[in-house]
């Protein structure tokens, strides 16, 4: 017996020590499946009068051995299917060992170039298989705010085009597809301490801020950053171009209104170059502080005997309503030592060269134009989060007579 049970005992022993009888090893752990995730980026694209696509990318943050998929729908927004996009879904597929793919939205066109607020859709993920969804959205946005045609209501007061005693010497009907180069320039940047005045906008010689549709002349004040500023406009002048001395001047325009806004229709001595301002002489035949949407001001400058600048001026108010609601005439009548200013041919303002004293009187020598919305500065303020933007100013036509 001592003998037979010695003989299996040593197997055994051997077994257990060094084989464990065949036993597997239970002490290690299975690895860990990869799951990458599913990312997918907020996408845009420009409209314009031919149809175009927006690309979505979408991305793995980790490549897998086995394919990604998830299926996709659009989903309207201010953007409308069949309107401004191909509405679709489908599923997509991205390969084993790649981490990238895409979904392509096929945007409308728009054979007028309309101008308008952007339009929004929404690409939605559902279904993921290999991977898990690190965000089931992304937002596509059709830019549509640069669009070339803008219209607007064009009712209001308008003036004719002759007067017993004058001739119309020259006009901007603003019916052309661009601004008149031959006429007006574009001052850019932000001046001099915000044009003297702390202003805060960049001014641009932009088509997103300044251009002619629908016989409208359009100057648009957006909230952007741009060259370490919050907003852009723009401001055009005459000078050097198009100059004058006396006369009547007709500016058909619908302003723009809201704390910060401060439309002007004014003019400038062509000396300033050389004898600075305001001993140049400045009229301003309309000046418009947004916190007051339903007053406009007129105001002349001129450097006094002593000091830097007084000036003379006066407010016209509407009845009912305000400025941004229709159009209104803003008339310079100007004579030899003499200035009256009118809203819808309503007298509102007048000064003689009496008025200025002992000082320069500046008002007999030729003036150039300056059409501008500056936003922000001393006078108006700066916007507050009730500002709506973009600020539009339009001008239907400027006319002068003599």
């Amino acid at each position: 017996m001592l003998k037979t049970s010695s003989f299996y005992t040593i197997p055994v022993l051997l077994c257990v020590l060094f084989f464990s009888c065949g036993k597997k090893d239970s002490g290690g752990t299975s690895p860990t499946p990869v799951v990458p995730v599913i990312k997918v980026d907020d996408a845009s694209q420009a409209r314009t009068t031919s149809a175009g696509v927006m690309h979505f990318n979408v991305s793995l943050d980790k490549t897998t051995t086995v394919p990604v998929s998830f299926d996709y729908t659009l989903i309207d927004g201010t953007a409308v299917s069949g309107k401004d996009f191909t509405a679709a879904s489908g599923t997509v597929t991205i390969p084993a060992n790649s981490a990238i793919g895409s979904i392509d939205v096929q945007i409308k066109a728009d054979a007028n170039d309309t101008r308008q607020e952007n339009l929004t859709f929404t690409v939605q993920l559902i279904n993921a298989k290999g991977g898990q969804l690190g965000g089931s959205s992304a937002k596509g946005t059709i830019i549509t705010e640069n669009g070339t045609s803008l219209s607007t209501d064009n009712t209001g007061y308008a003036t004719p085009n002759t007067y017993p005693g004058y001739t119309l010497v020259w006009n901007d009907e603003f019916s052309g597809a661009n601004v008149d180069g031959n006429a007006w320039n574009f001052e850019t940047g932000n001046g001099s301490g915000g044009w003297g005045n702390n202003e805060k906008e960049f001014y641009t010689a932009d088509k997103k801020n300044v251009f002619q549709s629908n016989g409208n002349l359009i100057i648009e004040a957006r909230k952007e950053p741009i060259s370490g500023f919050n907003y852009s406009s723009a401001r055009m002048t005459t000078q050097n171009k198009k100059s004058f001395t006396f006369g009547r001047i007709d500016i058909r325009a619908k302003l723009p209104v809201g704390k910060g806004i401060w439309p002007a229709l004014w003019m400038l001595g062509t000396n300033i170059n050389t004898v600075s301002w305001p001993a140049c002489g400045e009229i301003d035949i309309m000046e418009l502080i947004g916190t007051y949407p339903g007053r406009v001001y007129s105001t002349m400058h001129w450097k006094p005997t002593s000091g830097t600048n007084t000036s003379k001026g006066s407010e016209y108010n509407l009845p009912s309503g305000n400025f941004s609601d229709k159009f209104h005439v803003f008339s310079l009548v100007w004579a030899q030592d003499q200035i009256k200013t009118y809203v819808d041919d309503q007298l509102f303002f007048s000064m003689t060269k009496a008025d200025v004293g002992a000082a320069n009187y500046p008002f007999n020598l030729p003036q150039f134009l300056i059409f501008n919305v500056a936003v922000g500065g001393n006078w108006p303020g700066d916007p507050d989060a009730g500002t709506m933007f973009p600020q539009r100013m339009f001008v239907d036509y400027v006319r002068v007579f003599q």
